[in-house]
Formats: C-alpha cells, structure tokens, sequence
C-alpha cells in the first residue's frame, strides 16, 4: 500500500492508492487532523470511511483525501476526490441490500455536503462536519 502525506500552508491532503487498506488510512489521518483541532473524530471517521469507499468502488485512479476548515463556516470539511466521472447518487433506503447507505451515512452526520467536478476530470465529494 502506497500512501503519500502531502502538507501545505492552506490544507492536507493524503494520497491513497485504490486499495482495500485505504479507508483505514483515511481514518486514520482524519483522526490525526480532528486531534491537532481538539475535535472528537468519530463523526469524521465514520464520514471519510464512506466517501473514501465510494472512491474505492465507483471511482478511478487514485484516492485524493483532504482535511481543512471551510473557507466560509469555518466547520472541519472532509473531502475525497477521484478521477472518476460518475456521481454519488443518494438513494432512497432500501433495507432489503447490505450495501447502498453510505451517502445516506454522510447526510445524517453532516452539516452540509456536495459534489463538484474537478478541472482536469473527476470529482470531489465533500462533507461539512459539526464542530
């Protein structure tokens, strides 16, 4: 498994190769992050782990994992990008499928959150989290 911190002056971000390790990675930066803020992490883990499967699933290429406070609310964002093109889809519950919940996951325990293509392709999914 390849994992690469990367650290600038605005945000971190972790680069993950599209393997089954790569939740746990995510979670484990995520509570890195939430830590140097003096945040519980659970609802940040617990988000990360399921964008970063959908990436894992749906998307292609490698996993982009980014930690940094909103620019407007100031709240702990969590973003996960891949070169996929598909969007998440949030469907309605069906309790009959064991798979299927994750974006419902993430509504329920964000504040806000949302999908926005990126320049050269792919996309980001982010989720605003309660401090």
């Amino acid at each position: 498994m390849k994992a690469v911190i990367m650290l600038s002056e605005t945000r971190d971000a972790l680069v993950l190769d599209p393997t089954p390790h790569a939740p746990e990675t995510a979670r484990q930066f995520v509570s890195t992050r939430f830590a140097q803020w003096g945040l519980d992490d659970f609802d940040g883990q617990l988000v990360v782990s399921e964008l970063v499967t959908n990436a894992l699933l749906h998307g292609v290429g490698a996993i982009v994992v980014r930690v940094l406070q909103d620019e407007h609310s100031r709240l702990p964002k969590v973003e996960v990008t891949d070169q996929g093109a598909g969007r998440p889809v949030l469907r309605p519950p069906n309790y009959a499928v064991d798979s299927g919940r994750g974006l419902s996951i993430v509504a329920a325990l964000a504040s806000d959150w949302g999908v926005r293509s990126l320049p050269d392709g792919g996309k980001a999914v982010w989720a605003l989290l309660p401090a």
